[in-house]
């Protein structure tokens, strides 16, 4: 049978040690952050000591934290690393989840170790996360873009990344190739126009 989750976080907090910054249990889960220059060991000790044996990675991604905790009142109240690597994690033997983050301590080159040798699972996830957030993953075998095309500039899920995006594709006849070329697409505010009918919905 499973432990509590809160019995849980005491046995992770004894394995990790001086590797755990925080934990926190929310909504029943729980949540483990762990120091960067410990990442590699914490994550080891995570899938190799008895109390984890956490065997399956099941999901890897990253989060730029610009601006969290803004809202219409608030300019925003984070002050910390702007990115993060969040990993989900799955112990079949022990019946358990658990989710570990870890922030980048430099913003300029966000960079992390690489996961691709304790779970080969995180290989393409860590491929996304480089991709979308410009996240580096130290130690990567085959660290490339995965779903954006090769010449793509910028990384488009970071929060200051245009949203009509820097350049734009299309086939050139002349030169009977794809080219790239500045976006054409003008920035512009719709206002939306409700046009009412009075007798919408009278039985017609």
């Amino acid at each position: 049978m499973p432990q509590t989750v809160e019995a849980l976080s005491l046995s992770l907090e004894a394995v990790l040690g001086d590797a755990l910054e925080q934990s926190f249990v929310r909504l029943d889960e729980l949540t483990l952050i762990v120091k960067a220059q410990h990442y590699t060991s914490a994550m080891r000790a995570l899938r190799d000591h008895p109390d984890g044996r956490f065997e399956q990675l099941i999901d890897l991604c990253g989060v730029d934290y610009s601006g969290y905790g803004s809202d219409g009142d608030n300019d925003g109240s984070w002050d910390g690393a702007r990115f993060a690597v969040v990993t989900h994690l799955l112990s079949v033997a022990n019946n358990q989840r658990v989710r570990v983050r870890v922030f980048c301590p430099d913003d300029d080159l966000p960079l992390v170790a690489s996961m691709a040798g304790i779970w080969p699972a995180a290989n393409w996830y860590e491929r996304e996360a480089f991709d979308l957030y410009g996240i580096v993953f130290e130690g990567h075998p085959d660290l490339r873009r995965l779903l954006t095309d090769y010449g793509f500039i910028g990384h488009p899920f970071r929060k200051d990344f245009p949203l009509s995006g820097n350049v734009e594709m299309r086939y050139d006849p002349t030169q009977r190739r794809v080219i790239y070329q500045p976006v054409s697409i003008e920035p512009r505010e719709i206002t939306p126009r409700i046009v009412r009918d009075e007798s919408y919905g009278a039985g017609r």
